[in-house]
């Protein structure tokens, strides 16, 4: 554990650790938790407020002030559900859809540059680990013994 936060420390001294699309939030005069309200709600279409907070690990207070200046600016719009109108869902609209695929191309770029810097068999190897963390976060809790054993 100690070695990956000093080599993540070593590694943002030469250059931010900030995400791929970091940059365009203030291109786009977009907020970081408004950029990637969009680009979940481009990726995974209609999400309720609920959902929508979680996926931005913020509060449903918090989520509100998003999403009004979002909705104000023209990029998504509420939709109560029929059958339970306590449920609001967010959607994009047309413009918050073009929005979205303008970063969603950037996000790409970006990803690329930083994926350019490793030759193909590092690649790999990291697509691996992160698929074995995926995987792993999706499983039931172990001892930490039989987890070190399984590896």
């Amino acid at each position: 554990m100690l070695k990956l936060q000093q080599l993540l420390l070593a590694l943002g001294r030469r250059r931010s650790l900030r995400d791929p699309i970091a940059s365009t939030c203030e291109q786009l005069q977009f907020t970081p938790p408004q950029v990637h309200a969009l680009l979940w709600l481009g990726q995974d279409g209609a999400l309720t407020m609920g959902e929508l907070a979680k996926r931005l690990g913020v509060t449903e207070k918090t989520v509100t002030g998003v999403v009004d200046r979002l909705e104000r600016e023209g990029h998504l719009v509420r939709e109560r559900s029929a059958s339970d109108r306590r449920v609001v869902r967010c959607r994009l609209t047309p413009d918050g859809q073009t929005t979205f695929q303008k970063l969603d191309r950037f996000m790409s770029q970006s990803m690329g540059q930083m994926l350019g810097i490793l030759d193909a068999g590092d690649r790999k190897a990291l697509f691996r680990i992160l698929e074995k963390l995926l995987r792993r976060s999706d499983a039931p809790p172990t001892t930490p013994g039989a987890r070190e054993r399984s590896a």
